[in-house]
């Protein structure tokens, strides 16, 4: 066969040699050690948790070697790509602040000196690869039928066959002569293009994953396509043209891919490319309501798996992606006691700290966490966040707390910017209901009181407080005008005195705070009272107190 004649006759339009790029993408001037890692989804759906989950794995890994992270978009599948999907993976990874430093930026812009990083863009570049094959007698044309190929999996499934695929006895296209494949191709007949495999049924090939370590598998042995028959190169093949020329030196991917390693060492040494080293993270899972057991986040059961829902529900940046680095890394935990304050992408990550077995996503927790790392917010930081949240998911909360901005600062800036704030919010969509009782445009009057406090009681103590209040009070000549407030009522001023004689009393001053506190807010819960009265007036209060006293008045 004269190889270099079939390669003109396949790819008649591809004039340039694989040393024309080997130019246009010298290697990387980068410090030794330092790691290029890169995360390639498809435009096929929202960006998932996990994929997320990924990205975070390649820019952390990138950053602590000095090294680069990019993002490459893999849209060769384009039956299933959905408009404009890459809109939706980069801005749900700029939602959580996950920025890589080369790639695709959004649709149809990207940054970087090795692009285009969308692999639709870059077919020429597949094609030129791949003509270097045919020349090397490493690749072929494969004229099989769809029918054709059915028959070869039934014949291997009758026979018991251990390995199924194109490959061997079944390959029957390589052995066609250069005028059989001309006569097809003259004849309109549809191909694609085969990888010629070297490998050996009886032979492993071993390699060091960087998480789960030593790993052995059987030689690929099957032909695989590396070419479609409309021209667009399968993920196998894309792949390693791609991670060859943009340089990376470490793939990072999910577990499912364990099992294409060794077809995809086989085309990376026939193509005359450095292997990569390999990282296969875990999936992410999560524990079923119905049965208890571990499953995968599913897109049409779980909200959760897209990280819209994220954004939507109002997670800060910073508490999912504290969330997710406890999940991925075994010393992140460690690390954040000792670094408080510290920004979570500062982590030093370590690909070994990665558990090999699924990673279990639990809202409750994020939740906890998030509760947490907003409670360290700045009220100024908090304002701001709530507002851009409200302005794209709740336009009415957004008037309203946006009408003065100094005054919803100061209330959400209660109990806050102290050794030990409060940990009420989780989530942006829950401050609205969290504050409400500070806007006439909310405020819902609930004036239920413990099953230990008579109406009649709490009547006289609104009555009674609403004639002896003063704002210009500091904070313990306040708290004590609600104590003077017991003795004349029947309650106490002291808690262990009503502890040793309950009866003695109707209650204490924790009870007459309770008794004002829901007067004022129509809750039994709130952050610091006298900074609520601080901001609500002298007016509001007044007319709250009344209301409340009227209301129990009537038993």
């Amino acid at each position: 066969m004269d190889f270099e004649k079939l390669a003109d006759l396949l790819f008649p339009e591809i004039d340039k040699t694989p040393d024309y790029y080997e130019k246009l993408y010298p290697a990387r001037n980068l410090p030794e050690g330092a790691r290029v890692t890169r995360f390639a989804p498809s435009p096929t759906g929202y960006l998932h948790i996990g994929g997320l989950f990924g990205a975070l794995v390649d820019v952390l890994t990138a950053k602590v070697s000095g090294g680069i992270s990019y993002l490459r978009i893999e849209d060769t599948d384009k039956k299933r790509e959905i408009e404009d999907g890459v809109s939706g993976i980069t801005n749900g990874l700029k939602a959580f602040g996950v920025e890589f430093d080369e790639g695709v930026t959004g649709f149809g812009t990207e940054t970087g000196n090795y692009g285009p990083y969308t692999q639709s863009q870059r077919v020429e570049i597949y094609r030129t690869v791949a003509k270097s094959l045919v020349k090397q007698g490493l690749a072929y044309p494969c004229f099989c039928t769809s029918e054709e190929l059915d028959s070869i999996r039934e014949e291997q499934e009758a026979g018991g066959a251990d390995i199924r695929g194109y490959f061997g006895k079944w390959a029957k296209c390589r052995s066609l002569s250069y005028e059989e494949i001309e006569k097809n191709i003259a004849g309109g007949k549809s191909w694609v293009l085969r990888f010629c495999s070297d490998g050996s049924e009886d032979k492993r090939i071993a390699f060091e994953d960087m998480i789960r370590g030593k790993i052995e598998m059987p030689e690929n042995i099957i032909d695989e396509v590396l070419l479609k028959s409309d021209g667009i190169p399968t993920y196998h093949f894309a792949h390693c043209c791609d991670d060859h020329f943009m340089g990376t030196t470490h793939v990072i991917r999910g577990e499912e891919w364990i099992s294409s390693v060794p077809k995809h060492i086989a085309l990376f040494r026939a193509c005359g490319y450095r292997v990569p080293k390999y990282a296969h993270t875990p999936q992410v899972l999560k524990l079923d309501d119905e049965t208890g057991d571990k499953r995968k986040l599913s897109k049409r059961k779980d909200p959760e798996a897209a990280v819209s829902y994220f954004v939507e529900e109002g997670f800060p940046k910073e508490s999912l992606i504290e969330y997710l680095l406890t999940i991925i890394s075994s010393g992140f935990e460690d690390w954040r006691r000792a670094n408080p304050g510290v920004p979570a992408m500062d982590y030093p990550f370590n690909l070994k700290k990665m558990s090999s077995s699924g990673c279990l996503f639990d809202l409750v927790k994020l939740t906890d966490v998030s509760k947490n790392v907003i409670s360290l917010m700045k009220a100024d930081k908090v304002y701001a966040c709530v507002a851009q949240w409200a302005q794209s998911y709740n336009k009415d909360f957004y008037a309203v707390l946006c009408a003065d901005p100094a005054r919803s600062a100061a209330i959400l800036n209660i109990d806050r910017e102290n050794p030990k704030p409060r940990k009420d919010i989780a989530k942006w969509s829950e401050v609205k209901d969290y504050i409400s009782y500070f806007f006439p445009e909310y405020y819902e009057s609930d004036f239920t009181l413990p099953e230990n406090i008579n109406p009649a009681d709490a009547a006289a103590i609104a009555e009674k407080y609403a004639g002896v209040f003063d704002l210009n009070d500091d904070k313990d000549t306040w708290f004590s005008r609600i104590k003077d407030l017991c003795a004349p009522l029947g309650f106490t001023p002291n808690v262990k005195e009503y502890k040793a004689d309950p009866s003695a009393f109707k209650g204490h001053v924790g009870d007459v705070s309770t008794v004002i506190r829901i007067a004022l807010t129509s809750r039994k819960n709130t952050p610091d009272l006298y900074s609520i009265m601080s901001i609500l007036g002298t007016d509001e209060i007044k007319a709250r107190l009344a209301c409340a006293a009227a209301c129990w008045a009537k038993g």
